[in-house]
């Protein structure tokens, strides 16, 4: 490892922590899932139906920290640290405008956003979607403002202190989860309020933290500007196309969603539950995904094209193993997991060959899906990424569930069968990308 520009020490430093940091995240979103479950089917399809709305939202908050990742990283390695430090303070200006203008627009009209989204649902599905809701849009300028600190702090290497705040951000939520739904009674509106302390804590937290004198990022002045359109420029390129990919992604989810909807309340469990799988299948790849922005970012402002492809490589590879390591022991106990969700028997004989495949697919096929887009992102290369996502997508998940529940006459199994021809699509789309090596020449910074 010593002739590379990272020792596999730097690379534990980062990625470790990052896996940690992944699960922590993942486990919010578990717990509220779980912890409602004691309100009955009703209460986690509603928290579910909230998830995917709100899922669309943070991935375009986490597109624009992303792209300001890849410029800063690639700063970094440039040696720029002026323009990186300049760059990080410019992300916290497009996070906030961005978050308070979607909180400002969808809050008052998210009823009828429902009922368009989703279309006929249960009454009581739908009380507990708003109750659950209002809370989770009040958080998100608190989250896109902690989603950005994280992405400049991983750009750090600090991803120790990353998890850290996770780990704070998870015990005030699972702490206010279980006095607000058990003691307080508030069900699913409980479970939203928990979230948006936690995201309150982080925001707080990191905030603090990255405006310290000493830190290479510090973001003290932040009121005094600059405002600076060069840099905001060269954000928004990465950006804006990998808003539009999350984007396009999640609204595909979303109509994926509603066919789960009209398929009934056991199905929208059922359906959660196997994303809950999918989601704790992934978070090593996750972490591992995001420790790829800031190695190939700053590979590639080094312009060291050597290390770029190394590292993509290896990893993808990395993935590939931690996702055995983890799914294919899980497939041993997949009826046991699912018994904790307080799902009726028949459902819960539906959901576990659908988890079961689920686990299998993470491990075979989501590495090659996921983890290279973010080493061509890392490059820049995000509008191939917006065209092979945004085509496999429509073609497969959404075109391929809808003809296989409205023609063939599925059921919600159907729904994860089209999402694994999207994984595959992409997986080849992007395999065959890396392959050519053209992508290695694309420029940032």
């Amino acid at each position: 490892m010593g002739q590379h520009q990272f020792t596999a020490r730097d690379l534990r430093a980062l990625i470790i922590p990052l896996i940690a940091d992944s699960f922590l995240s993942i486990l919010i979103g578990m717990a509220d899932t779980i912890m409602v479950s004691a309100c009955g089917e009703a209460a986690v399809s509603g928290v579910s139906l909230v998830d995917t709305v709100s899922n669309l939202l943070i991935t375009v908050f986490s597109a624009f920290a992303t792209g300001g990742a890849v410029v800063v990283s690639q700063y970094l390695g440039h040696k720029e640290n002026d323009k990186a430090k300049e760059s990080a303070v410019n992300l916290i200006y497009i996070s906030i405008a961005i978050s308070v203008v979607m909180t400002a627009l969808i809050l008052p009209f998210r009823e009828p956003l429902i009922s368009v989204l989703f279309g006929s649902i249960d009454n009581d599905v739908r009380a507990y979607t708003d109750d659950y809701f209002v809370p989770i849009l009040i958080s998100y300028p608190f989250l896109a403002i902690y989603s950005a600190l994280t992405a400049l702090s991983r750009s750090e290497r600090k991803s120790f202190r990353t998890m850290m705040v996770s780990v704070l951000m998870n015990v005030t939520n699972i702490g206010g989860n279980a006095i607000l739904i058990y003691i307080a009674g508030l069900g699913p509106r409980g479970a939203g309020i928990a979230s948006l302390a936690s995201r309150i804590a982080g925001c707080v937290v990191m905030t603090v933290l990255m405006t310290r004198k000493n830190e290479e990022l510090n973001i003290r002045g932040l009121l005094k500007g600059p405002v600076s359109p060069y840099l905001i420029k060269r954000i928004l390129r990465i950006g804006i196309p990998s808003g539009l990919e999350g984007a396009a992604f999640h609204v595909g989810k979303i109509m994926v969603q509603s066919l789960v909807a009209s398929l009934g309340t056991s199905a929208i469990a059922i359906n959660a539950v196997a994303g809950n799988f999918n989601a704790y299948s992934n978070i090593p790849g996750n972490g591992i995904n995001l420790a790829i922005i800031t190695i190939i970012g700053q590979c590639r402002g080094q312009k060291n094209i050597k290390d770029v492809k190394y590292y993509t490589w290896l990893l993808t590879a990395l993935v590939l193993i931690c996702a055995a390591a983890i799914c294919l022991p899980f497939m041993l106990i997949t009826p046991q997991v699912i018994n904790f969700y307080g799902l009726e028997a028949d459902s819960i004989r539906a959901a576990i060959p659908i988890c079961r495949l689920c686990l299998l697919m993470c491990c075979t096929i989501w590495p090659f899906a996921f983890s290279l887009p973010n080493a061509l992102k890392a490059v820049g290369d995000v509008k191939y990424i917006l065209f092979a996502s945004f085509s496999s997508m429509w073609i497969f998940r959404v075109g391929g569930a809808y003809f296989m529940v409205r023609v063939l006459g599925m059921g919600v199994e159907a729904i994860w069968y089209a999402m694994y021809l999207d994984w595959i699509a992409r997986g080849l789309m992007y395999t065959t990308r890396v392959l050519k090596g053209k992508w290695t020449k694309k420029e940032v910074i």
